[in-house]
């Protein structure tokens, strides 16, 4: 429901979004600019000031103050009527005051889309239906990422899900305030809220009719800062009953021009005064600085409702489709499906086609969809994805309460496939929350519960090995999730570990290839950290490796241990210098370590090695960084030694702690950790943040040895986790 109350908005006030938000912007440099041109002294009465602009303006007739400082002067000559902008401080002319007839445009188009009365409600709409994108944006990223506290955490999905989530949640809170004020404003337009303006005063019913003093020795005036003007209206010359017009920050009156007295004072209410805090924090006239703050943020409208209706095609294009769904009354198995942007279906969709090409009649559903009435199957899939901390996804957010209301049979055979990231604390916890439900109605497990890391297809095939021998039939499951064009590389140098070993190691480091005519493709950007993903030839699915360099570092480097029958890992080995391949970059932004000085401990084993060389050749800063890394022998599988021991030299690398397992009695890394506990503890208290990278079995015992190591302290490696200052690449 949150999807569709921020979908719908954006969808249909995209353009008048884009339009209202270019013209803020474009409007909110007017007060920077008549800020920059305009002096104000400090201390200044209204009394000096108009003393000063009659010596040069005898015919002067009204001076306005604009919320920018500058001061204005209204005047008649024998040609009419005239309008400068004077010095404060000397009264005299500084130019002519004439407002751009371009910015008054601008500010119809902004205010009423040049269509006055309707153009100004569908204005208002528009900032309302703003308002509502930018609460129901703020909930949807919160429940995303898991809470609140995450909201700095580094952002996951595709490149329109991730740049518009990025730019949203830095300039919501300018985009909200527009919104809101935006909002006010409007109903203030229409009635429906006051702006708390009021009437003239009361003319004073007597007033001295004496000769006129100087207006700069009226007291009134004198006891008026210029910080406080608004405007001053000058009597009619000649009139003795005529009066100074006072209209200030604080009210309106009358001052007598004989005495100087403040006749008819009538100060402005609260409601008025909220009312011109809110047209300043819209517009920025007084709050020029902010003004610019806003417009900068109100530059990203067209872009939010740019990447916003990418995003919502993309979702629509991945709806599912499901080719030969059997009636649920006549299907022996069931399929049911916990998507939040329909990617899980794609997995989904290839489990039914299998499934029916191996002779079985399945129905395949959202799993808020399901009814288990009168249903015959006995052998239900869940396939669902986790959203944010822990929660269901869209399509399955009523599934518990739907499966405790009418519950399923319990000869009922279940197996659930959790899919989310091991980076989230929660990972898959909504999966665990349904197999749990299961087994509390009294269902059986067909198979144990698995969980897939960031849509691993190796792992769904491996899933779909059991899913056949449960059913006694071969079962093949290849999904490769839809992934960008891919980018043509050159391998420019290789360095071999191990040779002669049964599983040698070799660090490629590849170019962008020639594109012809002595011309070269360019690198796309990437981290280190980031994944690289490599098709080999025969193959439909894509094998990630973690980059050990960034596009600034001019080459894409990954280290690659050959695997026995691994399909890839023989391929990328076997390559020589020269050879060209094709590979595409897949973003992982929460594998990185984060800005700021705080020490970094760097934690791997094997060619975990990687991304974490990467780290500490980028770190240019030498900020304090630690390396714990685990191999094999150091004669045969010491990665980067030359790289390491040119970092320890030059600081980029603190420290470095090493474990071979065939020559230090089967020392592990995590040993290494435990030996340096002081030191880690020190470490962590002073805001140090660990990455880890390496095998799954390797990464678990690292975390064990971590929790031992931190009970001291009050700490675990779940809390690092939550706050952003432990993350994993594992696989």
């Amino acid at each position: 429901m949150l999807r569709k109350i921020h979908s719908l908005p954006g969808l249909v006030a995209a353009l008048l979004v884009a339009i209202v938000g270019i013209t803020g912007a474009v409007l909110s440099a007017d007060p920077v600019i008549e800020r920059m041109g305009t002096s104000i002294p400090a201390h200044l009465s209204v009394a000096e000031l108009a003393g000063r602009v009659r010596a040069h303006y005898p015919e002067a007739e009204q001076i306005q103050r604009t919320p920018s400082g500058a001061v204005v002067v209204y005047f008649q000559t024998g040609s009419g009527a005239g309008a400068d902008q004077v010095d404060p401080a000397s009264g005299s002319r500084i130019g002519p005051y004439a407002p751009s007839g371009f910015l008054r445009w601008i500010k119809q188009l902004h205010r009423s889309l040049l269509l006055d009365t309707a153009g100004r409600a569908v204005a208002g709409i528009t900032a309302i239906a703003m308002l509502v994108l930018c609460v129901s944006g703020i909930l949807l990223l919160v429940k995303r990422i898991g809470g609140w506290r995450a909201l700095a955490r580094p952002l996951h999905g595709s490149r329109s899900q991730r740049w518009h989530a990025e730019v949203g949640r830095i300039a919501v809170i300018g985009l909200l305030v527009s919104a809101v004020t935006g909002t006010y404003m409007s109903a203030a337009t229409f009635g429906f809220v006051s702006d708390g303006m009021q009437n003239e005063p009361d003319f004073p019913s007597t007033v001295s009719g004496g000769p006129a003093a100087p207006v700069e020795r009226l007291a009134a005036l004198a006891a008026t800062d210029l910080a406080d003007l608004r405007e001053l209206v000058f009597p009619e010359p000649g009139d003795t009953a005529a009066l100074y017009t006072l209209r200030t920050a604080r009210g309106d009156g009358y001052v007598d021009p004989s005495t100087g007295v403040l006749l008819a004072f009538r100060p402005h209410g609260g409601v008025r005064d909220v009312y011109e805090l809110i047209y300043r924090l819209h517009t920025g006239e007084g709050l020029w600085w902010f003004g610019l703050i806003l417009g900068l943020c109100a530059l990203t409208s067209p872009w939010m409702a740019a990447t916003g209706a990418t995003v919502w095609w993309q979702r629509r294009r991945a709806r599912p489709r499901i080719a030969g769904n059997s009636p649920v009354r006549s299907a022996e198995i069931l399929i049911l499906v916990g998507s939040e942007n329909n990617s899980t279906w794609g997995f989904a969709r290839v489990l039914h086609d299998a499934l029916r090409q191996a002779g079985r009649r399945v129905h395949t559903v959202a799993m808020n969809e399901v009814s288990f009435e009168d249903n015959p199957a006995r052998l239900v899939f869940v396939l669902t994805a986790t959203y944010g901390d822990g929660g269901a996804p869209s399509s399955a957010d009523q599934f518990l309460a739907r499966l405790s209301r009418c519950p399923p049979n319990p000869e009922t055979r279940y197996a659930v496939l959790g899919f989310g990231d091991s980076q989230f604390g929660q990972f898959c916890q909504f999966a665990k929350d349904v197999d749990a439900a299961f087994r509390e109605h009294g269902c059986r497990r067909a198979l144990g519960l698995v969980t897939i890391n960031r849509q691993s297809s190796q792992e769904f095939a491996r899933w779909g090995v059991a899913v056949g021998d449960l059913l006694g039939v071969p079962l093949t499951l290849e999904h490769t999730p839809a992934h960008p064009r891919t980018f043509p590389l050159g391998l420019q140098e290789r360095i071999d570990y191990g040779r002669e070993a049964a599983e040698p190691t070799v660090v490629l480091r590849f170019v962008a290839a020639p594109a012809g005519h002595g011309k070269r493709h360019r690198l796309p950007h990437f981290e280190a950290g980031d994944l690289v993903g490599i098709i080999p030839p025969g193959s439909a699915m894509p094998r990630f490796y973690s980059l050990a360099s960034g596009s600034r570092n001019g080459i894409l480097e990954i280290c690659v241990r050959k695997h026995p029958g691994g399909v890839c890992s023989t391929y990328l080995h076997g390559l020589k210098v020269g050879d060209r391949i094709d590979a595409f970059i897949q973003p992982n932004p929460q594998f990185r370590p984060a800005s700021g000085k705080s020490p970094v401990i760097l934690v791997g084993a094997g060619t975990g090695i990687g991304p974490l060389a990467g780290f500490i050749r980028n770190n240019t800063g030498k900020y304090p960084m630690y390396l714990y890394w685990g191999g094999r022998d150091p004669e045969s599988d010491f990665l980067y030694e030359p790289e390491l021991k040119n970092y320890l030299a030059d600081a980029r690398l603190t420290q470095l702690h090493t474990a071979f397992s065939r020559v230090d009695n089967g020392v592990r890394v995590q040993t290494r950790l435990t030996e340096d506990a002081d030191n880690m503890r020190k470490l962590i208290g002073n805001g140090g943040q660990i990455l880890v990278c390496g095998s799954s079995a390797m990464a678990r015992s690292v975390r064990m040895a971590l929790d031992e190591i931190l009970a001291p302290l009050n700490l675990d490696v779940q809390t690092l986790r939550t706050t952003g200052r432990y993350r994993e690449d594992v696989f």
